[in-house]
């Protein structure tokens, strides 16, 4: 009875034995899988790793190389600015403004008549004595020249364009004999008129007027006034009491830098009226010399 028990018992542990035998390759194969997988996934982030050093270092390479390159061009441009400075005109710096004092010889082209001087109507009409100013004159003035532009306005280089303003007093003649609107009405016993008073015979001008001036930068500059306004004030008045006569002036001239900013100069310049103004023309030139303070 006992034996009947034991054998089943036996065959059972024996079942056992056999089916952990058998199971025990395949918990082993599964295992190393695993440490397979696991292994090639440590290689695998090991190679990645590798990979970014790699990358890394290839940009820092880059860099290095191009960081030279870089450097080259900006030599290469500082190069160029410095031959384009170079070889840019020299600009001579220079004070553009000027104040200038004038003076010289003036003439007329027409004798000057006037209310108190020679007259048609009071004077050589009665027969007594009068006469016309001369054409001749000496003359003083000063003005100032004002800087607008260095290059005509984009059309020529070294060509400055100034603003000019300027007044002129020429004097004629200081003892002209005066007509009847002249006499001392101090009557003598006689009857007549007492003597003849002298007359002045003068004039004022005041101009504006651009100025194109050539050679900037250079001592030597010549300039052209093309047109400019004249008014000119008269003394004596005319016959019937004007005393301004407007026209148009032009002019031309050269000044030389002798030390500094002290230049000096000569200019020519025609006055033009456009015919008497009430019986009085000023139509005329004038031409001297001038000191000019550059400022």
């Amino acid at each position: 009875m006992s034996k009947k028990i034991y054998t089943p018992c036996a065959i059972a542990a024996a079942a056992l034995t056999l089916a952990g035998v058998a199971a025990a390759p395949e918990v082993q194969a599964h295992s190393k899988a695993e440490r397979v997988a696991e292994a090639a996934s440590n290689k695998a982030d090991a190679l990645e790793a590798q990979l970014q050093a790699v990358q890394n270092e290839l940009a820092s390479l880059r860099a290095q190389v191009n960081a030279p390159r870089a450097d080259s061009e900006k030599v290469q441009e500082l190069d160029q600015w410095m031959q384009q400075v170079k070889s840019a005109p020299v600009k001579v710096e220079t004070k553009d403004n000027m104040v200038f004092f004038r003076g010289g010889y003036a003439r007329n082209d027409h004798k000057r008549d006037g209310v108190s001087i020679y007259s048609d109507v009071a004077g050589s009409q009665l027969g007594l004595p009068g006469q016309n100013g001369d054409n001749d004159a000496w003359y003083i003035g000063a003005g100032f020249d004002f800087s607008v532009n260095d290059d005509l306005f984009g059309l020529m280089d070294n060509t400055e364009v100034l603003a000019e303003l300027m007044f002129e007093w020429k004097e004629f003649a200081t003892a002209t004999q005066g007509n009847v609107l002249a006499q001392d009405p101090t009557f003598l016993a006689t009857g007549a008129l007492g003597p003849t008073r002298e007359v002045s015979v003068s004039q004022l001008s005041l101009t504006a007027a651009p100025k194109i001036k050539f050679m900037k930068g250079s001592d030597f500059r010549p300039w052209i006034i093309p047109v400019g306004l004249g008014l000119h004030i008269i003394s004596p008045p005319s016959e019937s009491i004007t005393v301004f006569n407007p026209g148009v002036m032009f002019g031309a001239g050269a000044d030389y830098k002798v030390w500094k900013d002290v230049y000096v100069g000569v200019d020519g310049r025609y006055h033009l009226t456009g015919g008497a103004g009430d019986g009085v023309n000023t139509d005329g030139f004038t031409a001297g010399g001038y000191v000019g303070l550059g400022f």
